[in-house]
């Protein structure tokens, strides 16, 4: 099974730059051509978060029409830049999102059983797993401990030593560590929210965060660094599962660039 993450593409309303410098569609468009172009084809996109800028009706619109170029199909889960009722109301065709709540589920159709849960907290930065959502996520493991799962959130549980943004963190992240390792058969934590791969130990498992598909933050761990993006290459992550082995993670960078050479 393969599976490609894209995370933070931030997409705005025709016409207008994220940060008056951004234009952040094209570059989701062109993240979409590679994947479009990749041998073997990824079986699922997970889309980690920050799916839009300013949770606007439209730029959800804008985000699905290109979502539609994809090879396979696409989930998705809120980030703090996204507002949970639009998003709702934008994804509602797709019958994958609950009705109502918290914009969490379960996809069951492939090898690895994949959880989405929803760290969303409006108007805020930062995130938060509150004890429903919490219990929600460990009644979905506790039902199948033998399947190996993927777990999917925007916010990552964890430092990752980039200052200005673990000074908004993830509420409820001890806690939900406590839920994951009571559950061995997590394979893996996905995140978004930081624009840049990251990955760590954490709770018996391993966790990472994923680069964004536009403006990316920078390598900075001093700590009194600024709130900055830079426009490093952007990029996605592929996780290859095969049984025995595990969860096999790659970036794979979006822009063209020479080659195949042949080593001589």
């Amino acid at each position: 099974m393969l599976i490609a993450q894209i995370t933070d593409t931030h997409i705005r309303p025709e016409g207008q730059l994220l940060c008056r410098l951004v234009d952040t569609a094209p570059f989701l468009e062109r993240c979409i051509a590679r994947i479009n172009a990749l041998r073997p084809a990824p079986d699922v996109v997970l889309v980690t978060g920050d799916l839009v800028d300013g949770g606007l009706p439209e730029e959800y619109a804008r985000l699905r029409a290109l979502l539609r170029r994809l090879p396979c199909p696409a989930y998705v889960i809120p980030g703090n830049h996204d507002d949970r009722e639009r998003l709702r109301e934008a994804f509602r065709a797709d019958e994958y999102l609950p009705a109502a709540g918290y914009l969490q589920y379960v996809v069951d159709d492939y090898p690895l059983r994949l959880i989405g849960l929803d760290s969303l907290l409006p108007g805020k930065v930062g995130g938060r797993l509150c004890a429903d959502r919490l219990g929600w996520l460990d009644a979905r493991l506790q039902e199948a401990p033998q399947r190996p799962t993927v777990v999917f959130v925007h916010h990552p549980p964890f430092p990752t030593g980039i200052a200005w943004m673990d000074r908004e963190a993830l509420e409820g992240a001890a806690a939900l560590a406590d839920v994951v390792r009571r559950h061995p058969q997590v394979e893996r934590l996905l995140c978004g929210h930081i624009h840049r791969p990251i990955h760590v130990r954490w709770a018996g498992t391993l966790a990472s965060t994923g680069p964004a598909t536009a403006h990316q933050i920078p390598l900075d761990l001093q700590t009194g660094g600024p709130a900055v993006f830079v426009m490093e290459p952007s990029a996605f992550q592929l996780h290859l599962w095969r049984a025995g082995t595990g969860l096999i993670s790659h970036v794979s960078y979006c822009e063209s660039h020479s080659g195949p050479h042949p080593f001589r």
